[in-house]
């Protein structure tokens, strides 16, 4: 694996690739590298000739309260992970690389990127889109992948590429659980053993909201008020939203019985925010193959 921390020579080592007639594949992350990004590098690695993994911790999309100077990061174990993962060049800028003196141009989708996530973290989309469409004008992907635990930015990078007519597909992963479903992230990092005993409620409202849907339940504010039931008798939890949407659109449904939803959750256990989010139908109406194929339960 090669490793590249300015634009310039990765730019020209990419164009010699693709002067090969080879398909990139692009994992763009914070770095703090886990299963789930083990995962997207090694499903890039089977659809593409050449894979690129970034790692950068984006300033732009963090708020002046948020975790920014505390968010895990270890180069060294993410470049050891990527390479065992398959990836054949590894990106991580300074953020005077990212964002040079003058640095003025933002990139924004404001209507999706207002809602769940956006209403919590008002300028975190205006920053990851802004990253993003610069990395995609640095790699230049065949394809970038994203996992299901970041439902929403996969749907808002989506717009990003068809509004701008950027050349990449965007790829859906499954989100990576571990045993008892929680879905791997960095700032797992920061739960205290009892936090993270705690932090199961998530998975386990989600398959309850899967379950009352199956069963016939179409009232979405029904559902929504049992799972933040069930969340909070989790004395360690506080919700910052459960909301059931549209999957392409975002926006909240009020009934269940006719298509897909996505519930998608938001909750603080101690101090520590956490998202994650699951597709629900009731018995009968088939979930598309690209969505089905994108949860993945606990083992």
């Amino acid at each position: 694996m090669r490793t590249f921390q300015q634009v310039g020579p990765l730019r020209t080592y990419l164009r010699g690739i693709r002067a090969e007639g080879k398909t990139i594949g692009f994992v763009p992350t914070m770095g703090a590298l886990h299963d789930g990004h083990k995962g997207l590098i090694q499903r890039a690695k089977g659809d593409c000739d050449l894979v690129v993994t970034s790692a950068y911790v984006n300033p732009a999309q963090f708020a002046a309260n948020e975790d920014f100077d505390r968010y895990p990061r270890d180069m060294n174990a993410d470049q050891a992970i990527a390479s065992n993962a398959g990836a054949d060049a590894f990106f991580m800028p300074s953020t005077d690389e990212m964002y040079p003196a003058g640095f003025q141009t933002v990139v924004d989708v404001p209507d999706m990127g207002a809602v769940l996530e956006g209403a919590h973290r008002p300028t975190h989309f205006r920053g990851v889109v802004t990253v993003v469409t610069k990395l995609l004008n640095i790699v230049q992907p065949d394809r970038i992948y994203f996992g299901q635990k970041d439902y929403q930015q996969l749907i808002i990078i989506e717009h990003l590429v068809r509004d701008l007519n950027i050349q990449s597909a965007v790829i859906l992963v499954p989100t990576v659980r571990e045993s008892d479903g929680l879905a791997m992230s960095s700032r797992n990092a920061y739960l205290s053993e009892q936090e993270r005993e705690a932090a199961a409620i998530l998975y386990r409202a989600l398959m309850l909201a899967d379950e009352m849907v199956k069963n016939g339940v179409t009232s979405a504010d029904e559902v929504k008020r049992d799972v933040e039931r069930l969340i909070s008798s989790e004395p360690l939890a506080s919700i910052d939203y459960v909301a059931l949407i549209n999957p392409d659109t975002l926006q909240e449904v009020h009934s269940l019985a006719d298509g897909v939803a996505l519930v998608a959750l938001a909750v603080r256990i101690g101090k520590t925010r956490l998202i994650d989010n699951w597709f629900v139908a009731p018995a009968g109406i088939p979930i598309s193959k690209n969505r089905l194929s994108s949860q993945s339960r606990a083992k």
